[in-house]
Parts: structure tokens; C-alpha cells; sequence
């Protein structure tokens, strides 16, 4: 399977992924929900918040990338979140809603892309003003591995909360192939 191709299977596993939390997370109380349970970004709905916040700023960086910038121009549009904390959305349907949209357009945009477009040097800086310039490729992979770690930690929230997301396994997508 060609690069591109796991970055297609990671996008649908992450749109799948998203809306399986917020599922969940819907069926917790305003109070459990915000309640600060020790987690880097505290509640379910902080966490929630800093995985949107985290993909704009990754999505408004990879749209500079010359095969992008149409592909990913209404995400550049948004407005830039001022801080990794920030809380876009104080109201989880709102947040659900805008999660969905943003999903599609990672999975459009991947879908997009070419396999000699992820061997582009992305030059950028991060939220501290530091420049970089790494491979597009891997920053793909870091992009996708971040929103897991940060999963992760809401699924275990939810499950101290008495909420069970089901299958979280990235197996469950991996189509089956003809046995030899």
C-alpha cells in the first residue's frame, strides 16, 4: 500500500474516530463534561476543543503547500486560534457540527493530494514563532498520530465517566485482502 493510501485510511480513521467520541460525549452531563479530570487540556470538552484547535493549525500550515491552497482554502479562512487551550466552543453540538465539516475537509484534502506531493519541505513556524521546515510526509504522520494520542486520552475521560466508545482500533478499517 502506497503512502498515500495509509494517510486515506488514517483520515477515514479519524473522521470515524471523531464522531464515535462525540457520540459518547453527547451522552454525558454539562457538568461531567466540563469537569476538569486532571487531563492536559482538562475536560472532555477542553480536549475536544484542543483537537479542533490543533487541526486548524495544521491545516492553515499544510495549505501552503503549492498543491493545497485550493483544497484547503476554507480552512485557511478561519480565523487562526490564538492559543492551544483556546475553547472554540463552549457547546459540544456546535463543536460536533464543526468536527464533521472539518473531517470531510481532511479527507477531501488528502484525497487530493499526490504521492510526490508529500516528498514537499514545508516551511513554517510553530506557536512559539520558531521556524521549521520538515517534509510534508511526515508531518502527515505526525498530524494524524497527535489527534490519536489526544483521542486517547478523551476515551479514557469517557470511560472514567461510565461511557464506552466501542472498537477503537484502526484494525476495524483495514479492508481484509485474498488470502494467497
Amino acid at each position: 500500500m502506497a503512502l498515500k493510501q495509509h494517510l486515506e485510511l488514517l483520515a477515514s480513521y479519524n473522521a470515524w474516530m471523531n464522531a464515535k467520541v462525540c457520540e459518547a460525549a453527547a451522552r454525558l452531563d454539562a457538568r461531567e463534561l466540563v469537569r476538569d479530570s486532571g487531563a492536559f487540556f482538562g475536560s472532555v470538552l477542553g480536549t475536544l476543543n484542543h483537537l479542533v484547535v490543533g487541526d486548524t493549525i495544521w491545516l492553515q500550515r499544510f495549505a501552503t503547500h503549492p498543491a493545497c491552497g485550493l483544497s484547503l482554502r476554507e480552512v485557511a479562512d478561519l480565523p487562526r486560534p490564538e492559543s492551544l487551550d483556546q475553547q472554540l466552543f463552549a457547546d459540544l453540538q456546535a463543536l460536533t457540527t464543526h468536527r464533521a465539516w472539518l473531517d470531510a475537509q481532511i479527507i477531501q484534502w488528502i484525497a487530493s493530494l499526490a504521492e510526490s506531493d508529500l516528498e514537499f519541505v514545508l516551511h513554517y513556524r510553530n506557536t512559539r514563532g520558531i521556524a521549521a521546515n520538515k517534509r510534508y510526509d511526515s508531518l502527515l504522520l505526525h498530524f494524524f498520530n497527535h489527534q490519536t494520542h489526544h483521542r486517547g486520552q478523551v476515551s479514557t475521560l469517557l470511560h472514567q465517566a461510565g461511557e464506552d466508545i466501542g472498537v477503537t482500533d484502526l484494525l476495524a478499517l483495514i479492508p481484509d485482502e485474498a488470502a494467497l
